[in-house]
C-alpha cells in the first residue's frame, strides 16, 4: 500500500482562495487526510519535507487533442487532465484505460467532430463525420455515447438543423456539447446558445453575432469600420448578458493565437519539457509548415484576438463560466503541457488575479465538467498534486517552476516522467492496430 505525507508545504486552497502551511498524507490514489500547522503527525509514514514549497492541485488543459507521442509531456508539466475536444475515443482507448497513477494524463474525450459539407478537416474520416443530414448526425451522436465519449463535439459548417438534432440527441444522455466557430459562414455564438449548445470554443463565433454578416471568408474591406484592436466593450456586455441566460461555457484557448501572432518571438522558455517536446519530428514537422504560412496565419488570428481576450474577462466578471486551455498542438509553438502555463499567464495579463487563473485550470475547470474528485486539494480526493519551487500567487510564471507532480498518488520528477514517451515504433503500432479495428467496424 502506498502511503507517505508531504509535510510543512504552503497548500494553495484553490476552493476557498486561500493558502496555508499544512501537510497531505496520500494513500494508494487519495488524499486520506490535511494537516495543519499545528497538528501532530502519525508516526511511521513516510515523509516528504516541503517546507519552503507550494502545492497546487494537478491542471486541467480544457481543450487540447492528446497524442501518445506526448501524452507524457502534460503530466511533466503538471497537467494531470486533460480534455480532448475532437479525436477518436477508440484511438485513445490506451491513454484512457490508463490507471491513475500513470505518466499520462487522465482524459475527457469527445469522439469524432461533426461538421457540415464539405468538410472543414476534410471528408468523413476517423476523425470526422461531414454531413448536412440531421438523422445522420442523431446516428452519430449514439455511436458515440457506445463508444464512451463524455462531450460531443460540432464543428462550424454545421448546418443549424443538424446541430439542433445533434444537441437533442445529445440531451438524452446527458451529454453537453461544444462547438468551434472560428470558420463558421453563418452560424453565430448565439446561434448555437439558443439551440442548446453548452460550450463555445476559442471564444468563438461571438464576431459573428456582434457584426452580423462578417466571417473570415468574406471581403475585409467591408469591414475596415471595426476596431479590432480596441474591442467595443458594451457590445461585448450587451451579448455576454444573452449569453449568461443559456448558461453557455467558454474556453478562449488565448495562448494558440498568441504564440502564432508573436512568431518568431514567441514564447518558448528554457526547459527539459519544452527541449523534449522539440525533439518530437511529428510535431515539428507541423509546426514547420504553418511557419511557412506564418504571415497569412497572423492576419489570419490577429482579426479577433483582442476581441477573444475581452469577451473571455468581461464573461468571467459577468458571472460566467471561462476555462483554461490551449489547443495543443494547433497552429504554433503550442507545446504539450506547457502551453496552458502561458494560458495562465495570458489570463494574468487580461486581468485576472493569480487566483483565478489558477481556478480557471483546476477547480473551476472540475466543476465545468463535472467531475468532483479532483481540481482541489481536498480530503477524499484524488491525489493529483504539483509541489512547486515558488508561490504562483505572487507569480503565476511560477507554476513552470516544477519539483515534484504526484499523479494519482505516485510521486514523480519530471526527468521519470519523461522517461515514459514511446517509441516512434510504438506509437505507429499502436495507429495500426486502431486502424484494423476501424476498418473492421465499418463506421461511416
Amino acid at each position: 500500500m502506498r502511503n507517505f505525507i508531504i509535510k510543512n508545504g504552503t497548500i494553495i486552497d484553490v476552493e476557498n482562495g486561500g493558502s496555508y502551511v499544512g501537510s497531505i498524507e496520500v494513500e494508494r490514489n487519495m488524499v486520506k487526510r490535511i494537516y495543519k500547522k499545528e497538528d501532530v503527525l502519525p508516526e511511521g509514514v513516510n515523509t516528504v519535507d516541503a517546507q519552503g514549497k507550494y502545492i497546487i492541485p494537478g491542471l486541467i488543459d480544457m481543450h487540447c487533442h492528446i497524442n501518445d507521442r506526448f501524452a507524457p509531456h502534460f503530466v511533466a508539466s503538471g497537467v494531470t487532465t486533460i480534455r480532448n475536444t475532437a479525436g477518436n475515443v477508440l484511438l485513445l482507448k490506451n491513454l484512457i484505460e490508463q490507471p491513475d497513477d500513470a505518466p499520462t494524463p487522465r482524459i475527457y474525450a469527445s469522439d469524432r467532430m461533426i461538421d457540415g459539407t464539405p468538410g472543414q478537416w476534410g471528408p468523413t474520416s476517423f476523425g470526422a463525420l461531414v454531413t448536412d443530414d440531421p438523422e445522420e448526425a442523431r446516428k452519430e451522436v449514439r455511436r458515440q455515447v457506445e463508444v464512451g465519449a463524455k462531450f460531443v463535439k460540432l464543428y462550424g459548417w454545421i448546418k443549424r438543423d443538424v446541430m439542433e438534432a445533434a444537441v437533442d440527441e445529445a440531451k438524452k444522455y446527458n451529454l453537453e456539447v461544444a462547438i468551434d466557430l472560428v470558420n463558421s459562414k453563418d452560424l453565430t455564438a448565439l446561434d448555437a446558445a439558443e439551440c442548446g449548445v453548452t460550450w463555445i470554443e476559442h471564444a468563438s463565433g461571438f464576431a459573428h453575432e456582434m457584426y452580423k454578416g462578417w466571417n473570415l471568408f468574406v471581403d475585409q474591406e467591408e469591414w475596415l469600420h471595426i476596431d479590432w484592436e480596441n474591442p467595443d466593450q458594451e457590445k461585448i456586455k450587451e451579448l455576454c448578458e444573452k449569453m449568461l441566460a443559456y448558461n453557455v461555457k467558454l474556453c478562449p484557448t488565448m495562448v494558440v493565437y498568441d504564440q502564432s501572432i508573436k512568431y518568431p518571438e514567441f514564447w518558448s522558455p528554457k526547459n527539459i519539457i519544452i527541449e523534449s517536446a522539440s525533439k518530437i519530428n511529428y510535431i515539428m514537422q507541423y509546426w514547420n509548415q504553418q511557419a511557412e504560412h506564418v504571415e497569412s496565419i497572423k492576419k489570419y488570428n490577429a482579426k479577433t484576438h483582442n476581441l477573444d481576450k475581452a469577451i473571455a474577462k468581461i464573461y468571467y466578471d459577468m458571472g460566467g463560466t471561462v476555462v483554461a486551455g490551449t489547443d495543443t498542438p494547433a497552429l504554433m509553438y503550442t507545446y504539450p503541457g506547457m502551453a496552458l502555463h502561458r494560458e495562465l499567464e495570458i489570463f494574468v495579463e487580461i486581468g485576472f488575479t493569480e487566483m483565478e487563473s489558477l481556478q480557471a485550470a483546476t477547480v473551476n475547470a472540475a466543476k465545468s465538467i463535472n467531475l468532483d474528485d479532483i481540481g482541489v486539494i481536498k480530503e477524499g480526493f484524488i491525489a493529483d498534486l504539483v509541489i512547486l519551487n515558488d508561490n504562483p500567487l505572487d507569480n503565476i510564471k511560477h507554476t513552470q517552476d516544477i519539483h515534484t507532480i504526484v499523479k494519482g498518488g505516485k510521486a514523480y520528477t519530471q526527468e521519470d516522467i519523461l522517461s515514459h514517451i514511446p517509441s516512434e515504433e510504438e506509437v505507429e503500432k499502436s495507429i495500426a492496430e486502431f486502424t484494423k479495428v476501424w476498418e473492421a467496424l465499418g463506421v461511416d
